[in-house]
Formats: C-alpha cells, structure tokens, sequence
C-alpha cells in the first residue's frame, strides 16, 4: 500500500499514515456546467466525476491518497479512510450528500489485478444536488484556506485522429471463448458467465478527460459519469447507494440493442420483458445482490418483476432493491459485500470467476469493479465501472475500452457479440471527432 500526502500522522492500526486535513465547504450561486470548471491540462489522474443529469459532484487535484492491493484492497482503504476521519476537521455549512469530506474511488475487479485500489480526496470539490450548489476546499491541518475562483471555461471538441484496435481477443477468438461459456453451462458446471471484451484506441493527441466527461454526461443523460484515476465512463448501474440508513441499489442484467426507430424499440422492449433467456440472466443478478445485502439490512424490497430501462444505445431489464441499513457498515463495506455481483461475474461466483480468468485472456482492471465517492459519516454511491475506458498511465493517447456480456445456456456468440458493440457504443462516440 502507498500513501500520498502532504502531512500525516499515524493510522488507527498503527501502519498506515493518514493526511490531517481542514475541509471547509461553502454554500455558491449555481455555477452552471460543473464539468466547465474543471481546469484545462490536468492529467486524467486528477479529474473527478459523479454525474448524473448535471448533479453531482466535480473535484480536481489531491489533498490525500491511498492506494491498495489484493484481496485486502477494500478494507485497507476503509482504515486509511476512517483514520482521515478522524485526524481531519471538517467545516460543512451544506451538509448534503457529497458536501464536506469526500473521496472518489475505484477497486480492481480482481483480487489479482495489478490495477488495485484508490481512494483520493480532491483539493476542491465543486457540487450541486438540486437548487444547492457548494464549493469544498481540502488543505493541510494548519494551512489557511485557500480562495478558489471558479472560472468555467470551453470544453474542447474530441481528439483527432482516434484509431481503434483489437484488445486481447479478436472478436471471432472472442466468440469462441463465449461459445466455450455455453457449452460449460449446458455441461451443469455453472449457471451465469459474464465475458468481458476489451478494444485498444489511439488518439493523436492527449485524450482531455472533461471532453469525454461532457460527452458521456450530454449523451447519456440517465447513467453517471464517472472520473477516477483515469477510470471514464457512463455507468448505469448502480451497485450500492447509501444515504441517512437507506441502501439502493439498481440491478441492470438482460440487454438488446435500440433500433433507433420508436415503434420498433417499444416492441424490442415488450420482446426483452418477456425473454425467457433474459429473465433468467437478470434473476440471478436480483438473487445475488439481494442475498448480500441481507446480512446488513433489518428489511429488504425486491421488485417481483422488472422493468425496462431505455437508454439511447440499448435497452435493459432492471430491478431497484432496497434496505433499511442495520448494522455500521460504509458505502464502501457494502460495495466490497456486493463485489463482484451477478451481473459482472456469474453464477456459482467462484465457479464462474475461474471460467472469466480462463476465457478473457485480459486483465479487466478496474472495468467492472466499483467506483464511486465516500463521505464521512460512511454514506456514498458507488457504481459499476461499466461503459468504460482506462486511459494509459504511460501515455495519454490511448485508451482502453471494456464491455461484458451475461453468458447463460440460451446465448448465441454472434449475438453476444452484437451486444458487446452496442455497449462500446457510449466510449467510442465519445471518442470519436
């Protein structure tokens, strides 16, 4: 684990520094587009995004970080994070969710991933949840707070020249891998596989963050675009949101591509409620979130059926399940209990991990991990880091794109395919000039 700070003292395990820091929040007049006022020519590392409908919160810069790995990921970041807490003092005259302390986030989808863990407290936080909007400053312990002038400026248009490429797998390799799945499923190994795909782009240029931050969030108005360490993308899938005790928590499995045309999508839509194939995907899904959530919750709701959640490039089933928190678990706890779900690994869990390590021939990073921001008081939101991309670290012309796709007895490998097009949709588009 690695630690980045500017003054520290000792963790509450007695090993992991910790940032003293002063956190002073400020009620604003509504500052427009949050993403304008990020500042030009930051690296991708240091933009932070939760959006959704153009609320949320914005951050850039880092006052503290951590960063962790292995199967101990998650709870190192959660002892660094309450040990934060605990050495900071906090100035919040808003007190809304996102105002204050905050971190943003982001956890590898594998225990083995060399792409471990984060949590990074930004220097300024810019948010707004309705007709509120707020201003956050993280400095040391002892420093004055610093006046911040929030100048919007133009979020420039897409890098030129974007080329694209094949990742780990060529799309008919990728196919055999899903007709491998089948065959395992149909053999009674498994219930559920998710197989993930990955494509390579290259820009002419360094790829801007707030440009594909403004594209993903004008786009896709429905789903949360996200910015963490480099990790961009439009996720709509909310893995676990915690606020005041209430856990939410959205349940996205059973897909099919729109057509563009309105008539046709309203009887694709009717087709997906009642695809055998597809209920039986987002069952297992429901099933595994709902069971681990229960150890945390007094009472649990789960819809009995889904509805169809319309997006402008597909279509999916989708069921809110909601609890009544019980015990003092965090956001984050309660993203680590839910990881990896259903709907981004399989069913048995164990079984079906094993047959993604054997079949995907790719590290997944933090594609299909949880991403998101933690408050104080534990409370936050985190997502599924899906309609993806990771950009280098190594050079910011290049990006690497994911999309995955629930692998059951009834799927075909050319529409599996098909569907993973569709889901790199979002990222290309935003990609591309």
């Amino acid at each position: 684990m690695t630690i980045s700070t500017t003054s520290s003292a000792t963790g509450t395990d007695g090993s992991a520094p910790v940032p003293a820091l002063r956190v002073v929040t400020r009620r604003i007049a509504d500052p427009g587009d949050l993403l304008a006022l990020v500042p030009a020519d930051l690296p991708a590392t240091q933009v932070f995004s939760w959006l959704r409908r153009g609320d949320g919160i914005v951050g850039w810069g880092a006052a503290g970080r951590v960063d962790t790995s292995g199967a101990e990921r998650f709870a190192e970041a959660s002892r660094w994070w309450t040990a934060l807490v605990a050495e900071s003092s906090v100035d919040d005259e808003v007190r809304l969710p996102g105002s204050g302390l905050v971190a943003f986030g982001s956890m590898a989808y594998s225990s083995s991933s060399p792409a471990g863990g984060t949590l990074i407290v930004p220097s300024v936080v810019v948010g707004r949840r309705g007709d509120q909007a707020w201003l956050t400053t993280c400095t040391p312990a002892g420093e004055a707070t610093p006046s911040v002038v929030l100048e919007p400026s133009t979020v420039p248009a897409a890098s030129a020249g974007v080329s694209f490429g094949d990742g780990s797998l060529t799309p008919t390799q990728w196919m055999g891998a899903v007709a491998t799945a089948v065959s395992r499923i149909t053999a009674g190994e498994l219930d559920k596989c998710v197989l993930a795909r990955d494509l390579t782009a290259r820009a002419r240029t360094p790829l801007d963050t707030r440009t594909l931050l403004q594209r993903l969030s004008t786009s896709y108005p429905n789903t949360w675009a996200f910015s963490v360490d480099g990790l961009v993308g439009a996720t709509p899938e909310m893995l676990v949101r915690l606020e005041r005790g209430l856990i939410t928590s959205r349940v996205l499995a059973g897909t099919i591509r729109r057509t563009g045309d309105d008539e046709r999508d309203l009887s694709l839509a009717a087709h997906l409620a009642r695809s055998s194939k597809d209920l039986v995907e987002h069952e297992y899904a429901v099933r595994s979130v709902a069971d681990r959530l229960a150890p945390h919750c007094d009472s649990i709701n789960v819809p009995e059926s889904p509805f169809v959640l319309h997006l402008p490039n597909v279509m999916h089933l989708a069921t809110d399940v909601a609890g009544v928190l019980s015990s003092r678990s965090t956001s984050l706890a309660l993203a680590e209990a839910l990881h990896p779900s259903a709907a981004v690994c399989g069913t048995p869990r164990d079984v079906a991990d094993t047959l993604i390590s054997e079949l995907e021939h790719m590290d997944r990073g933090r594609y299909a991990g949880p991403v998101g921001w933690l408050s104080a008081d534990g409370d936050g939101e985190w997502g599924i880091a899906l309609r993806s991309g990771a950009i280098s670290a190594d050079d910011p012309r290049e990006i690497r794109l994911f999309a995955g796709c629930g692998i059951v007895a009834g799927s075909d490998p050319a529409a599996e395919l098909a569907e993973s097009d569709a889901k790199l949709v979002p990222m290309r588009d935003a990609l591309s000039s």
